[in-house]
């Protein structure tokens, strides 16, 4: 026993790409301690508990109750509104799981689901320790992910907040993870560095396998996937002739199988839409109505809930009534409209938007100011000091910073047309606390030369 606990908190590892053991256990031992002394897992019934998963929340009940994957807005004036591709699977068929064994909307379920989401945003820190490792330092690995396990807003999403989020977060972050090494970046630097035309087959399955999940819980993300995928091609590509042609069959069979177990992962997914709509809804259908939510009439760079249709009651009977696929379209072709009477207001609204993003959403103003003051600047802090470290990165070749600059410019994209949250930018956290961390580590590098002096 003593050997185990001398093991735990020793702070050597045997392999320094990879984080100990207790980054992981420590984070999410904190994270259950505070959802279950904080009573977070209590959450409000107000709405026919519809702040238990939102829409998400609403398909699970659908599901355990016997009326299929359908109802994401059901309430107690509307029963049923048909099925749905409003979201993407993974999230609701979890909840639903856990709604079959601890009940619909109990509290039982709530802190199963908080815990689960403890657990990948634990293990969120065992991959930002990772890219830090391979990318930076083993000091920026060690306070990166340290600072991901035990820093209050890294948590935040998975004790508080019953969405995809955080699931989403740590599958990218391991996403991120067999890019680098399916590239080789921190491997062994002792040896001469060669090209690697193995296919490395195991990693290239988990790649595939890996993309597809997140496909089904935040299709937003695959944004980014054709530059990661050709940024790992890039050194194969490059070689000289003679070895690319000889090789190149083997270089392509790893994408190819990823691309074969991706598309697997998500046909069965995209079959049941054509099959249930008539058309064809590849991943999730709510675009349209989501674009005019953001840019409807009267539009500030925010989601205009009040015309959601849980919150607006002729915007539910028409969703019910013409369907989700026609309600949609319906709502895409208002928003289109609207942009192209006005594109000034627009643009407008996408520069909010931005500013948005990056230096914090606006909450209600009824709320103290030094609270929404404090909240910005932490918020705004942070992003800071994230684009300040890719910029230092950039400039210092850091291995791999191109691929997360692309993760900086393409994620937030869909945001800036559609709405912005500010969980929107929680996928790009892990990459801003490591260079956040490296930007510090740096300049203590530059001081500690004059100190010595």
């Amino acid at each position: 026993m003593l050997a185990r606990l001398k093991s735990f908190f020793n702070p050597a590892t045997p392999n320094p790409l990879r984080a100990p053991a207790r980054v992981f256990w420590v984070g999410f031992l904190v994270r259950v301690l505070y959802l279950t002394l904080a009573h977070t897992y209590r959450i409000r019934p107000a709405e026919d508990h519809f702040q238990f998963g939102w829409e998400a929340g609403r398909i699970a009940r659908a599901l355990v109750t016997g009326y299929g994957y359908s109802d994401p807005f059901a309430n107690v004036y509307l029963a049923h509104t048909g099925p749905t591709a409003w979201l993407p699977p993974v999230y609701p068929l979890l909840l639903a799981a856990i709604f079959r064994v601890f009940g619909v909307f109990t509290p039982a379920s709530a802190w199963v689901l908080f815990t689960i989401q403890s657990a990948f945003s634990a293990a969120t820190a065992l991959a930002t320790w990772e890219i830090a490792a391979r990318c930076c330092s083993r000091r920026v690995a060690l306070w990166a992910a340290w600072i991901w396990a035990l820093y209050p807003a890294a948590m935040q999403y998975a004790v508080r907040w019953p969405w995809e989020t955080t699931i989403s977060t740590a599958l990218f972050a391991f996403a991120l993870v067999l890019a680098l090494r399916l590239r080789g970046i921190g491997d062994d630097v002792s040896r001469p560095r060669t090209l690697n035309l193995e296919p490395r087959t195991s990693l290239w399955i988990a790649f595939g396998l890996l993309w597809g999940l997140i496909a089904l819980s935040n299709s937003t993300l695959l944004i980014f996937l054709p530059v990661c995928g050709v940024w790992i091609l890039i050194p194969a590509l490059g070689a000289p002739s003679k070895l690319r042609m000889s090789g190149i069959l083997r270089v392509l069979s790893g994408p190819a199988l990823a691309a074969l177990l991706f598309v697997a992962c998500v046909a069965p997914w995209t079959v049941r839409n054509q099959r249930v709509f008539h058309a064809f809804i590849p991943l999730r259908g709510n675009f349209g109505a989501e674009l005019y939510m953001g840019n409807g009439p009267g539009s500030t760079g925010l989601l205009m809930e009040y015309y959601h249709p849980f919150q607006d009651a002729a915007q539910l009977r028409a969703y019910a009534s013409l369907g989700e696929v026609r309600y949609v379209a319906r709502q895409a072709a208002a928003a289109k409209a609207i942009i192209a009477a006005d594109p000034a207001h627009f643009a407008a609204d996408c520069a909010r938007r931005v500013y948005f993003f990056w230096a914090g959403v606006p909450h209600p103003s009824d709320e103290a100011w030094y609270n929404e003051l404090g909240r910005t600047l932490n918020f705004a802090f942070i992003s800071f000091a994230g684009l300040l470290g890719l910029a230092l990165a950039l400039r210092q070749r850091v291995p791999a910073v191109g691929l997360f600059a692309w993760a900086f410019l393409l994620l937030p994209l869909p945001y800036y047309i559609v709405t912005v949250h500010a969980r929107f930018r929680h996928p790009l956290e892990p990459l801003i606390c490591i260079l956040g961390v490296y930007l510090f580590q740096s300049a203590s590098n530059l001081r500690s030369p004059q100190r010595r002096d």
